[in-house]
């Protein structure tokens, strides 16, 4: 049963290939019929694979009975553009961790969350624990304090608003007031530090780096013992975080 069921699923899926591929094909939208002819399936077929595609929302029926990409095909699309964009990055990344032997990390500021995009880590070079997720301890990292460095007034509010500053570590800032006093009194602005903010034993640093109009985050951790390093690390950050934003802003 195995072999026979084998390439009839091969052909299902090749199928409605096609039928995505000839919706796309029509700007507004293209009636079941004409499909069927395009992609040489016989119209139950093509009416049978529409149906389960509209229902996974591949594919929109129009209210004239014409069916269009769906939602789904977008997000894919912008799932997609994004592992790419990422994908030229990670080079630059490893690079970075292997230069100064300490894991890297890359976030982005979006929809009002400071999210965690890509860590590049090694046995030589281990990561952090994130025991606490960036979107609940962007007061305690460096990763986190640098985009609300860079963020105006109005975001930093709203960030604030809706993140209270869990007390993580004995040094962990939990006083709004005093968060924002030393993001802006920064004496190695733009870079921003964490020093046993976020996990005891840790150090990290962390510059802006951007994705088009999208604000994030570059940085290294390191352990404790060798925070005499950090202002080296910074100088191989602040060129590495140049680089990528230029590669995440090309178009593809």
């Amino acid at each position: 049963m195995g072999v026979r069921d084998g390439p009839t699923l091969i052909t299902s899926v090749q199928r409605a290939f096609r039928l995505l591929e000839a919706v796309g094909a029509h700007e507004n939208g293209v009636p079941a019929k004409h499909l069927a002819r395009e992609t040489g399936l016989p119209l139950a077929t093509a009416y049978h694979l529409l149906r389960t595609m509209v229902h996974d929302g591949y594919v929109r029926k129009l209210d004239d009975g014409g069916f269009v990409l769906g939602d789904k095909v977008q997000s894919l699309h912008s799932s997609g553009r994004g592992q790419a964009l990422l994908g030229r990055v990670r080079p630059t990344l490893a690079a970075l961790r292997d230069e100064i032997a300490a894991a890297a990390y890359l976030t982005f500021y979006e929809d009002g969350e400071i999210r965690v995009a890509e860590i590049v880590d090694s046995p030589r070079a281990p990561r952090v624990d994130l025991w606490v997720g960036m979107e609940d301890a962007g007061h305690a990292t460096a990763l986190g304090k640098c985009v609300l460095r860079e963020l105006d007034d109005e975001s930093r509010e709203d960030y604030l608003s809706r993140h209270p500053l869990a007390d993580l570590t004995p040094r962990t800032i939990t006083s709004p007031l005093e968060l924002l006093r030393r993001l802006d009194s920064s004496p190695m602005a733009p870079a921003v530090t964490d020093l046993e903010e976020y996990s005891l034993g840790t150090v990290c640093v962390a510059v802006p780096v951007y994705s088009g109009e999208t604000l994030g985050s570059l940085g290294v951790s390191l352990p404790v013992n060798r925070l005499s390093r950090l202002e080296e690390a910074l100088e191989r950050l602040t060129p590495t975080a140049n680089r990528v934003t230029r590669s995440l802003s090309l178009t593809i």
